[in-house]
C-alpha cells in the first residue's frame, strides 16, 4: 500500500508541480488579474515585444480603468475585446494613442492584442484575447500579453457584437499591487 502510495504522490507531482511553478516563476509586475464573473485569470505580459502597449496596459489598470468596462465584442471562435469606456467599440482613454509595436508573435489561443483602428499607430485602452488561433492577425496587431491560467474563464463570457448583456471585467490588477 504505501508504494502505490508513493508512486500516486509522484505522478501527482508530476501535474500540480509544474503548474504551481509557473505561477511562482511569474514576474509580478508583469503578470495581471483579470477577474471576470467567473473567476481570475492571470495574465503574463510581454513587455520584452511590446514596452509601451505594456506600459500603457499597467497605467490604466493602477488607474483603475479597466474596473467595471464591458466586453462590448465577443466573437465566439476568434475573441473577446474590451477597453472602451463608453461599451461601443469607439472609444478610449484620454492618454495619447500609441504607435504599433508588431513582432513575429503569433496570435494563438490565450494571446492578448491590442485592439486599432485602421491606422497601425492608433491603439489606445482596447484589447482582446484570442478564444482560438488567429494567423491573420500576426504581425498587423500588436501583442503584449498571454493568458497562463483562467482561459475556461474567458471563453465563458457572453457572445455577441455587442452582446445583450455583456460581460465586465470586475476588477484587474497588477499583481504587484495586488493584496
Amino acid at each position: 500500500m504505501s508504494r502505490l502510495f508513493a508512486v500516486f504522490t509522484l505522478l501527482a507531482s508530476l501535474f500540480v508541480l509544474p503548474a504551481t511553478g509557473l505561477a511562482q516563476d511569474l514576474d509580478p509586475e508583469n503578470t495581471l488579474y483579470l477577474d471576470l464573473k467567473d473567476g481570475r485569470v492571470v495574465i503574463q505580459l510581454r513587455p520584452d515585444l511590446a514596452p509601451n502597449h505594456v506600459a500603457r496596459i499597467k497605467e490604466l489598470t493602477r488607474e483603475g480603468f479597466y474596473d467595471g468596462i464591458v466586453f462590448h465584442r465577443v466573437i465566439d471562435g476568434f475573441m473577446a475585446q474590451t477597453g472602451d469606456p463608453t461599451g461601443t467599440g469607439m472609444g478610449g482613454s484620454n492618454k495619447p494613442d500609441i504607435n504599433g509595436e508588431f513582432s513575429q508573435a503569433p496570435f494563438k489561443r490565450g494571446t492578448l492584442g491590442m485592439a486599432r483602428s485602421s491606422s497601425p499607430n492608433s491603439a489606445n485602452s482596447q484589447f482582446f484575447i484570442m478564444f482560438d488561433d488567429g494567423d491573420w492577425l500576426n504581425g498587423q496587431y500588436t501583442v503584449f500579453g498571454e493568458v497562463v491560467d483562467g482561459m475556461s474563464f474567458v471563453d465563458n463570457i457572453t457572445k455577441g457584437e455587442p452582446p445583450a448583456n455583456p460581460d465586465k471585467i470586475v476588477k484587474m490588477q497588477v499583481a504587484a499591487d495586488a493584496g
